[in-house]
């Protein structure tokens, strides 16, 4: 219990920490003037890729407690997925503001025309209610169950971030294709433990009855 205490009070802060070096990253940028030709598009295509990376490291959390045995794994899961919608939120923001200056009437057109720019927008609205149910007075109200079965769109949520960088680039796609990649090794991994653990209640329910 102690080490438990004392992994979540150091390791929590440090890895609060290391989620906020890439905003600082491009702060000192911003500070230094080391952006590209086209700061805007540095921005965006930063912060884009951060939401995408948080969500898959957020995803991988589970995995990972799975694997190692490691309980404390489990207690860093909430603000890293905290963390993708932050990212996300500052990604749509540059994009209303910075890109598009609040010309809301472009925005919409954007939205409809260009398929990239619609799953995009679908993924971000997707994150407002993970993001809003975060607090644990939330999960109480709405009930574990109900706050377990909306949670788990955060897998389509990060197959949305993938298809929306696949469809933004247009030569290279080794990237989006090496998220999409990590992506499918984690929804195969959640369909192993769904099938491990009903085959489990399977198992255990033909005991009870053998032996009733």
């Amino acid at each position: 219990m102690k080490r438990f205490q004392w992994e979540k009070r150091i390791l929590k802060p440090a890895v609060f920490a290391l989620a906020l070096a890439p905003l600082l990253g491009l702060l000192w940028k911003a500070y230094a003037g080391t952006f590209s030709a086209n700061p805007i598009k540095d921005v965006t295509e930063e912060t884009g890729i951060w939401t995408l990376r948080f969500l898959l490291i957020t995803l991988a959390v589970t995995p990972l407690r799975s694997i190692t045995r490691w309980s404390p794994a489990g207690t860093f899961r909430r603000m890293l997925g905290l963390f993708a919608f932050f990212y996300g939120f500052l990604h749509f923001t540059t994009y209303v503001y910075l890109d598009q200056f609040f010309a809301f009437d472009e925005i919409l057109r954007d939205i409809a025309k260009r398929p990239f720019i619609t799953v995009g927008f679908a993924a971000f609205v997707l994150m407002i209610p993970l993001a809003l149910t975060s607090p644990n007075r939330v999960v109480r109200w709405i009930g574990g169950k109900r706050w377990k079965a909306l949670h788990r769109t955060v897998y389509v949520v990060a197959l949305g971030g993938v298809i929306h960088y696949l469809w933004l680039v247009k030569a290279d796609t080794s990237r989006p294709l090496l998220y999409g990649t990590a992506l499918v090794i984690l929804l195969l991994f959640r369909l192993w433990t769904f099938l491990k653990s009903r085959r489990f209640s399977v198992k255990a329910a033909a005991g009870l009855n053998a032996n009733a």
